[in-house]
């Protein structure tokens, strides 16, 4: 091997291991506070009680206006549900709205500059949480982190400009993994963290409470991505191949008529329908937890441990090894059917264990989908678009995150686990449909690079 290949080799290295933090971090940003939705309705309702009211003690009030007193089975408030979907839907709008921008923008200036930045805005959101002694600086900090994790289509579009159209679906996959560790990670986080009360005085707005080393922990894993990307990440798109457009940016929805190609397109909306099912179900697996088998905050860790790793088990072998047999279409199907046959297992009550059996179902059907998806979007796309079309799914998948949550918790607050898991597996039916009109990437464009 030659020093010019080598040192190729080296740089895409470096660039994985940065992106992989990357993408890893941001999906830790997403998912450490899933554990902490129960307790962290009843901190902030304490601590508003004895201050007179606040946003979150009017928001029960609302809630409970439309007719639930919000208390069922083993103390489990249904109003936590909408609480938790709000919150999460929070970030993962502004994750929508920001994926393009900071897609296209890095199309012009280059990844690296962009990825400092965004980085940057992801401690500082981390650092805000960790003093939220008030309810509106967490949300101070939940809009920072989401305006940052838009990054996710930086990232991805960064592994496309490191690896040839052939090899394309394995990168894919790394980002795969990196999702699946983040999964893993972050629920684990909030669940252990939640053990710890750091709490100090409950009148101030600037100061620590019970989810504190979470957010501490979560600080400290973003400075080092931040200190990583700046000694060894090295731009991955020069300067001759950036795009020269001047068009303003906007989030997926208004942007996806512009994707030239058809593929495109369909990928892009087969994820979004796909995620607004996932997500939702994905997003309530806490309350069924809770109220279906009392669970507690170190068995909400476990529960997400088995998903987590079988998101990085089914992503770092079966995709990897298979993908190039199967086909990124017939995977992806493959794993619209498996989350299809998980959500109508989940929506009736059993036993713990083909509870279980339901969530490792679905945990290889999201492993098969996400990678595939996006390896088939950077495939039909030229490597002037890399960053918009990546941006735009990325996009896809964020306003999907938005909108999941909220309906899941509506379903499940007004009719039950039953009726929103049943109508989480049917919704499955669309991408479905959707992604059987994807074409396969032709096979001379991979003999052309290889």
């Amino acid at each position: 091997m030659s020093d010019s290949d080598t040192s190729i080799q080296k740089q895409k290295k470096a660039t994985f291991g940065v992106v992989f933090l990357t993408i890893f971090m941001d999906m830790v940003g997403f998912s450490v506070i899933f554990p902490l939705f129960p307790s962290m309705l009843d901190h902030y309702l304490i601590r508003e009680a004895a201050l007179g009211g606040g946003l979150v003690t009017a928001f029960v009030d609302l809630v409970k206006d439309y007719g639930y007193d919000g208390i069922k089975a083993e103390g489990f408030r249904l109003e936590t549900v909408i609480f938790g979907g709000a919150l999460g839907s929070l970030y993962a709008i502004l994750q929508f709205v920001f994926a393009p921008i900071w897609g296209r923008f890095s199309d012009r200036v280059g990844r690296r500059s962009v990825l400092l930045l965004t980085l940057g805005g992801t401690c500082l959101g981390y650092a805000l949480w960790i003093f939220a002694g008030s309810f509106w600086i967490l949300v101070l900090s939940r809009t920072i982190g989401g305006i940052a994790s838009g990054n996710l289509s930086v990232a991805t579009a960064a592994i496309a400009d490191v690896t040839s159209r052939k090899d394309r679906s394995k990168g894919m996959a790394v980002v795969g993994i990196a999702f699946g560790l983040g999964f893993v990670l972050g629920p684990a986080l909030g669940g252990f963290a939640s053990s710890w009360d750091w709490s100090g005085d409950s009148s101030s707005s600037l100061a620590l409470t019970p989810f504190s080393l979470a957010a501490l922990i979560s600080f400290c894993l973003a400075l080092v991505n931040w200190a990583w990307l700046a000694m060894r990440f090295r731009e991955t798109l020069p300067a001759e191949k950036r795009g020269r457009g001047n068009e303003q940016p906007r989030p997926a929805i208004f942007q996806i008529k512009k994707v030239a190609n058809s593929a495109v397109r369909k990928t892009c909306l087969s994820y979004l329908c796909y995620m607004v099912s996932f997500s939702g179900m994905e997003f309530t697996l806490t309350f069924l937890a809770v109220e279906r088998y009392a669970y507690e905050p170190k068995d909400i860790t476990s529960m997400f441990l088995l998903i987590g790793f079988t998101l990085i088990f089914a992503q770092g072998f079966i995709v990897r090894r298979f993908v190039g047999k199967i086909g990124e279409k017939n995977m992806a199907l493959q794993g619209i059917l498996l989350g299809f046959v998980a959500f109508l297992l989940l929506a009736l009550p059993s036993s713990e264990t083909r509870f279980f059996f339901a969530l490792f179902l679905m945990s290889c059907g999201v492993a098969f989908i996400s990678p595939t998806l996006t390896a088939l979007t950077s495939l039909h796309s030229s490597e002037q678009d890399q960053g918009f079309n990546l941006g735009i799914f990325r996009s896809s998948g964020s306003i999907a995150r938005a909108c999941g949550p909220i309906l899941a918790g509506l379903a499940y607050y007004l009719s039950g686990s039953t009726f929103a898991y049943t109508a989480g597996a049917f919704l499955l039916l669309i991408p479905f449909l959707i992604l059987l009109g994807v074409p396969k990437p032709a096979k001379e464009e991979f003999e052309d690079e290889g």
